[in-house]
């Protein structure tokens, strides 16, 4: 076994990473093709592999139209807008509560037990009080991702070491211009690494949000393709979601590794 083996410092050198990711796939997909080809699974739990891919042909275009396309379309637009409500709503509050510990005392017993709770059980009670539209699934992603934003964006500025707030003090800065030019800057990557979280779970919960009476989203599409037994379509939808939350996963990692350099590990 390498010296470095269990060093968290050393990380592996990018190729060596990529082969470890394509080898952990190839694992994988290997097991589930003997499962399903050998007919260890039946169809009706596990598809095939080649089964799943053609099923995506199949909604990625079929009589003229992009099934595949219309709904995922509709479910990054609803997390967009929804990303756009917690990023201007979640971190204006997890700064205000880090910096004032009497708002951070006032609020979090208001926030700090729905990390806790399952956000879904909400889902009732919005749809009594926003029906069943557009309005209700926006709102649903929202809470989801919101209630782990502010708490992780108030930790940030609370780990920030106190001695830059009394420096800045110190050159006659008031409290709040402490608060914005020498903690705020130095507490972004977290920050940055909140925001992160909190666009992954609501991609977690996309599904959820298009059960109800969603027209056209891939939680719904997922949905449809349950009801006709297409495990098939149900596997290939999942796999888009999980391929579009990897992708945004990794161009809000870049992002922040172009913003904050020094805080980033490649």
């Amino acid at each position: 076994m390498r010296a470095d083996f269990w060093n968290p410092y050393v990380p592996p050198t990018p190729a060596a990473r990529r082969r470890l990711a394509l080898s952990s796939v190839a694992v994988i997909l290997g097991f589930w093709s003997i499962l399903s080809g050998f007919g260890l699974v039946g169809p009706n739990r596990l598809p095939a592999p080649w089964d799943v891919v053609s099923a995506f042909g199949y909604l990625a275009w079929h009589d003229g139209q992009s099934m595949l396309a219309t709904a995922t379309l509709w479910s990054v637009g609803r997390l967009f807008i929804a990303g756009l409500l917690v990023v201007a709503i979640g971190i204006p509050l997890g700064i205000a509560m880090g910096a004032a510990p009497r708002i951070n005392a006032a609020l979090s017993p208001l926030i700090d037990p729905f990390r806790s709770a399952p956000v879904v059980a909400l889902l009732p009670i919005l749809v009594m009080w926003l029906g069943i539209d557009e309005a209700m699934k926006i709102a649903f992603l929202f809470l989801g991702a919101v209630v782990y934003l502010i708490p992780m964006v108030r930790d940030a500025i609370q780990a920030v070491p106190q001695s830059h707030w009394i420096g800045a003090r110190d050159l006659g800065a008031t409290p709040w211009e402490c608060i914005r030019h020498a903690v705020l800057p130095m507490a972004m990557p977290r920050i940055a690494d909140a925001l992160i979280v909190a666009v992954s779970v609501m991609w977690t919960y996309i599904t959820v949000a298009e059960y109800v009476n969603a027209r056209v989203g891939l939680g719904q599409l997922i949905q449809n393709a349950r009801r006709f037994s297409a495990w098939d379509q149900v596997f290939a939808g999942i796999i888009v979601i999980i391929v579009l939350a990897l992708l945004t996963y990794q161009m809000m990692r870049y992002a922040k590794a172009r913003l904050f350099p020094w805080e980033t590990h490649q």
